[in-house]
């Protein structure tokens, strides 16, 4: 059915059950003569006469009152559908995919998800936990989390996390066994665990910065991961030193069970954020998922 074929049976509708022209016209908001002439074209489009007109009235045939039951719940069904779509414009609602590394996933995203579900029963939340730097887009994701020095320049980023830094950690039975390190050069006499990357397949030189001297250091091993959960048990398993994230080491170096080295050359860097195209109007559930992650000092 074609667009003016619609309002002409709304046209029809009003018509008959105002009984008037001028009414229905003005119902509407529309010339009489528009209206006319549009009755004029689904009664010839139908080929049966829709309404029975007098100098004082118009009412419909008997064809009008059979079109008239069939099309008000129709008409009706349809009206309520668009409003109701109209809510969900405003209404945060729908599935969110976001794509994440996993310890943004347990770190930053779940601990706020519990309120933010909570609240919005109507929005539904899928997480793609990868190492790799996904393009959004082509992977028909609403929003990625990263590290902000790994964001794109396209990109939309908030913060969702504070500054993190590093921690290089061994076990007291690594150390029982090997030196402690005092610059990130000694690392090049360790057994250290490395991490391959699984964006670029390239093994991750360790990072570091200490008045305003910045170091890049290949390290070699006898391990290779690509999961920091496994290089942090390989660290705790006494198998060499590791590079992790401050907050994933700290409760195994408060135990005892790993020991931190070269902490001054440690400094903190961008945390997470989270990140999604530009667009002109952001959706309601993204927009409340943005202000529910969003870092506040």
């Amino acid at each position: 059915m074609k667009r003016d074929e619609l309002n002409d049976l709304a046209a029809f509708l009003a018509v008959a059950e105002a009984g008037s022209f001028t009414r229905a016209a003005a119902k509407l908001d529309m010339s009489q003569s528009a209206l006319s002439h549009a009755i004029q074209q689904l009664e010839e489009r139908l080929g049966i006469r829709l309404l029975a007109r007098t100098t004082r009235s118009v009412s419909p045939t008997e064809a009008g009152r059979r079109l008239m039951r069939t099309l008000k719940p129709a008409l009706t069904d349809i009206y309520a559908e668009i409003a109701g779509l109209s809510e969900l414009r405003d209404k945060p609602a729908g599935t969110l995919r976001i794509t994440t590394v996993k310890h943004a996933a347990v770190s930053v995203l779940l601990p706020k998800l519990r309120t933010f579900m909570a609240e919005h029963p109507d929005i539904a939340i899928e997480i793609s936990a990868d190492e790799a730097l996904m393009d959004i887009v082509a992977g028909n994701f609403d929003a990625g989390v990263r590290l902000g020095e790994r964001l794109e320049n396209d990109m939309i980023a908030v913060r969702i996390g504070p500054e993190m830094r590093s921690a290089i950690v061994g076990s007291p039975a690594y150390f029982a066994r090997h030196p402690v390190p005092v610059s990130p050069h000694d690392l090049t006499q360790h057994n250290c665990i490395n991490y391959r990357q699984t964006g670029s397949g390239g093994l991750y030189a360790w990072e570091f910065e200490k008045d305003g001297q910045e170091l890049s250091v290949r390290v070699a091993g006898s391990l290779v991961f690509s999961d920091a959960d496994l290089i942090l048990q390989a660290a705790l398993d006494g198998h060499g030193l590791a590079t992790t994230f401050e907050t994933q080491a700290e409760g195994h170096v408060a135990s005892g069970r790993l020991m931190r080295v070269l902490k001054d050359w440690c400094a903190p860097y961008p945390g997470f954020f989270l990140y999604y195209p530009s667009r002109r109007q952001t959706p309601p559930a993204m927009a409340a998922l943005i202000e529910a992650l969003r870092y506040r000092t």
